[in-house]
């Protein structure tokens, strides 16, 4: 599974993406007059309550506070993400974005409410003013940041898998010079391991055999054909899981959520940084409290969690 990607388009619009966001929640109605800020409760599927905190509800601009309530544009499905409740619905949503983001919300005293959008309309509708925020497995990325901000609330980055047991003793990519590696043809785990071969395999070359998709690249590993699958760790978290005894996942404790991971995020209109703050104030509280890991582990998305909820933390 690749996290989602948008690629601007000409100076004003920007950003095409597969997103993805998920989960199943209820929330109450919110509203506030003034400086009065009316609580917001939601219940999210087996993690609980999360209530509105009041010190960090005044983070929100009184534009939107006054409002209590946004919208998200999101394109399902993107599973673990993003995806319908009901099959056949396109109006209620679940996944780890959506539980997140209505967490976070309740936690500023607005209730969010999910919108299904074309893929190539989320930016150009958030531009518009049509939204106030999208989300769903979006890669924070550089270039993006011309257009939105976003407030990361998790890294994902390439994990490796190996035959149970990890007979080769795998510990992290240092490990895998001098051997055949199986990625997704054309994938970021393709260019970046030749790259990384080059640079720091001398005489000891990965060989970086190309399959066209990840579950061929697996079957490879199975046969015994390669020393390790390279590809993304969120997708690799429930392919080890469905290999049990058969394979097993590298754990890189210098590197937790993956070699080179990218942080992935909600994103806002440039213009409304108060707002991305004021979000990424709430995802803190979240991971303090620890509802975030519950969110994730909800999703067995653990392998993609931070300590820290930041701001425009692209490393490419």
């Amino acid at each position: 599974m690749r996290i989602r990607q948008f690629a601007l388009v000409g100076a004003t619009t920007a950003l095409l993406a597969a997103t993805a966001a998920c989960g199943g929640s209820t929330s109450s109605s919110a509203g506030t007059s003034g400086d009065q800020i009316k609580p917001v409760s939601v219940t999210i599927d087996g993690v609980g309550a999360v209530d509105t905190d009041t010190k960090l509800a005044k983070k929100v601009p009184a534009e939107v506070r006054d409002r209590g309530s946004l919208t998200v544009a999101t394109n399902a499905p993107y599973q673990p993400f993003i995806d319908f409740k009901v099959e056949g619905r396109t109006d209620e949503f679940k996944g780890l974005d959506y539980d997140l983001f209505q967490a976070a919300s309740a936690r500023l005293g607005l209730k969010a409410t999910f919108s299904q959008q074309p893929f190539d309309g989320l930016v150009p509708g958030l531009q518009a003013g049509k939204y106030d925020a999208i989300a769903g497995g979006i890669t924070d990325k550089k270039e993006r940041q011309q257009v939105a901000t976003f407030v990361d609330y998790s890294a994902s980055g390439t994990g490796f898998l190996v035959a149970t047991g990890n007979p080769l003793g795998v510990k992290s990519v240092a490990d895998l010079c001098g051997r055949k590696v199986a990625v997704q043809k054309a994938s970021n785990q393709a260019k970046n391991l030749t790259a990384y071969a080059k640079e720091s395999c001398a005489g000891k070359p990965v060989e970086v055999k190309e399959y066209p998709e990840n579950p061929q690249a697996v079957q490879a590993l199975i046969a015994g054909n390669v020393d390790a699958v390279a590809a993304t760790k969120v997708n690799l978290v429930d392919t080890a899981a469905s290999l049990s005894g058969r394979a097993e996942l590298v754990e890189d404790a210098s590197a937790p959520n993956g070699w080179l991971a990218s942080p992935n995020g909600f994103g806002f209109l440039k213009a409304n940084k108060e707002l991305a703050e004021a979000y990424r104030a709430a995802v803190q509280s979240l991971i303090d409290d620890g509802t975030y890991d519950k969110i994730l582990a909800r999703w067995k998305q653990t392998p993609i969690a931070v300590k820290q909820a930041t701001i425009d933390q692209a490393i490419d």
